[in-house]
């Protein structure tokens, strides 16, 4: 990730890309994403953090709801398994890094460059991410 730096010595703003699929449909292998560190966060809300069994990875997942001991966050993708709170618990205050804000798609390799494929890429390629309810509906069952 990269940023600018802000008033407070921090990165205000940086970028990260998304590997792997568990934020599918939300997110996919490849998006680019603005992140606003230490924006004020909420259930519902996509967010970089660290994985709090491997502090050097940085993972993107949704906050589900807050817990003792820390944010439960999970993958909007029903089929990955494993690389959200079910399998290392909630994750501490202190390792949610930032919000993320939006995501850039970039134009997909082969495709086609008709007018027709880019005028749909530029009506798709920046989003931002919002918060609330997932596609998914196993957050929105816990």
């Amino acid at each position: 990730m990269s940023g600018r730096r802000g008033g407070g010595g921090g990165p205000v703003f940086g970028l990260a890309e998304v590997a792997g699929p568990s934020m599918v449909p939300t997110l996919l292998h490849g998006d680019r994403l603005l992140v606003h560190y230490g924006a004020p966060l909420r259930a519902g809300d996509v967010a970089v953090l660290r994985h709090p069994l491997q502090q050097d990875l940085l993972i993107v997942k949704r906050l589900a709801d807050w817990r003792p001991g820390g944010w439960w966050v999970l993958g909007d993708s029903e089929a990955a398994d494993g690389t959200d709170s079910r399998a290392f618990g909630p994750v501490p205050e202190e390792l949610v890094l930032g919000r993320v804000r939006a995501r850039y798609r970039g134009m997909r390799p082969g495709r086609q460059r008709s007018i027709g494929a880019v005028a749909s890429w530029l009506a798709t390629a920046v989003r931002p991410v919002s918060s609330g309810p997932p596609a998914s509906r196993r957050l929105r069952a816990r």
